[in-house]
């Protein structure tokens, strides 16, 4: 196949395309059964209605995404009135395993008869625990606390389990590195129109004054959505399962995707990345509030940079099957980088100029989304040996949490000690806050940068 990050049409494996590799050779004969075998590769591959079957499924998890993160404190705290500190405790340690349970899904995931039977096991608990969550039934502080732990716990399992086996379905149903890459795409777009609509919902679900009640209704609305989801995605084609895979002893799939060096390097990439994406998105808010002083073009903003990166997307598609797709992820990062760093010189009043960050950092951000699943993919099958798929995408799942958890623990800490309060009008805070929202993830994007440009060179290197 296509080593992870080649431009197509360059080094191609005879595995793939049926091209005698070696030089000198005259391989037009012998590659006339290759070509064959691998044109009907693409016959089976699943057209576009397929795909988007497949895909529909990441709407509902990119919509539960929003409301566990950022409605749910200020829900259970503001308007339930459990008291912050208790609240707090039992969120960290409910997130903390929450994280460090995703590899052992992954592995068990793989021991499963098909990435289907998770997806329809997962969505009915999916739905039923996010209605327990936001229409909580006892209303004490001890027994709402009870309620949240078991209800939180529920939801979290299954959409770990789901998010697993959802992107390990996608890396399994396609033999051919552009198809996995369109693939993708769909499903991450797919996503992205899930993440808008939780943006919205909830509010227009609102009864004018009652706010609150809103999430309720989203989640009576979130919870029937996702079990039709689940029921058009369950039809899409199945992914073929590799038996040596599922036959490991359960230490040697749990660490055999760090055993893997080229692993080890994509996963480096996607940590830095991420952290790198995950601060602005941490900060976004307050930039907005603070420093553009435009808090009520909050929406507006977020729109503009979603909507962005769905358009984007189909162009980065065609830029990884032209270059190859390390090459197109670094032109992403440029881009990204580029597009954001002026940022840095805004001040108040000036949404024109954010406005216009945002639509192009949302068309650099289709790069993020598309070609990091799709390399990894490319990285678990580029041998054609068969790989415990669910162990790779639980870490995977994993370093997407961490780089959550990093951007904050590294971001508010660092506002805190430069003198930045939330409110704040004027002075060194808000120049702080600029400096850690738009120039501190272009550092670490070219980080990013470099560790990709490794990687691209080991998976060269690491081809046949």
């Amino acid at each position: 196949m296509n080593p992870p990050g080649r431009p197509k049409g360059e080094h191609r494996s005879a595995q793939h395309e049926g091209i005698a590799v070696n030089a000198g050779t005259d391989g037009t004969a012998a590659a006339a059964p290759h070509a064959l075998a691998a044109a009907a590769r693409r016959d089976r591959e699943p057209d576009l209605l397929r795909t988007a079957a497949y895909g529909l499924f990441a709407m509902p998890l990119a919509m539960a995404a929003l409301p566990l993160y950022v409605h749910l404190p200020k829900f259970y705290g503001g308007t339930l009135g459990v008291d912050l500190a208790l609240l707090g405790a039992v969120l960290l340690v409910l997130r903390l395993a929450d994280g460090l349970v995703d590899p052992l899904l992954g592995v068990w995931s793989d021991r499963l008869p098909s990435r289907r039977a998770a997806v329809a096991l997962s969505a009915p608990i999916l739905a039923g625990g996010m209605i327990a969550l936001f229409m909580p039934l006892p209303r004490g502080e001890t027994a709402l606390l009870a309620w949240l732990g078991v209800a939180l716990a529920l939801v979290y399992t299954a959409y770990s389990v789901a998010m697993i086996n959802h992107n390990a379905w996608g890396a399994e149903l396609s033999t051919d590195p552009v198809g996995r890459t369109r693939i993708t795409a769909v499903r991450e777009g797919l996503a992205l129109v899930g993440v808008i609509v939780a943006s919205v919902a909830p509010a227009m679900l609102a009864d004018e004054g009652d706010p609150a009640g809103g999430l309720g209704a989203f989640a009576v609305v979130f919870a029937a959505f996702t079990l039709l989801c689940a029921a058009v995605t369950l039809r899409a084609p199945a992914a073929p399962r590799h038996a040596a895979a599922t036959a490991e002893p359960l230490a040697a799939r749990l660490s055999a995707p760090l055993a893997d060096p080229l692993f080890r390097r994509l996963l480096l990439v996607f940590l830095a990345n991420g952290i790198a994406s995950a601060i602005p998105a941490t900060l976004v808010l307050f930039f907005i509030a603070d420093v553009l002083q435009a808090e009520s073009r909050q929406g507006l903003f977020l729109a503009l940079y979603f909507v962005a990166g769905g358009i984007g997307m189909p162009l980065w598609v065609r830029l990884s099957a032209a270059w190859g797709k390390a090459r197109a992820w670094m032109a992403g990062m440029v881009a990204a980088i580029v597009a954001f760093v002026w940022a840095w010189a805004l001040g108040p009043g000036d949404t024109a100029a954010f406005a216009t960050i945002c639509v192009l950092s949302g068309l650099a951000l289709g790069a993020d989304l598309a070609l990091p699943p799709s390399l990894l993919a490319d990285v678990i099958d580029r041998d054609g040996r068969a790989r415990p798929t669910g162990a790779y995408f639980g870490l995977w799942t994993l370093a997407t949490k961490l780089n959550l958890a990093l951007a904050a623990g590294i971001a508010l800490p660092l506002l805190g000690l430069l003198g930045y309060v939330p409110g704040a009008t004027g002075g060194a805070g808000l120049a702080a806050l600029a400096f850690v929202y738009a120039l501190v993830p272009c550092v670490l994007k070219l980080g990013a940068l470099f560790a990709l440009h490794r990687f691209q060179a080991a998976s060269t290197k690491d081809s046949p």
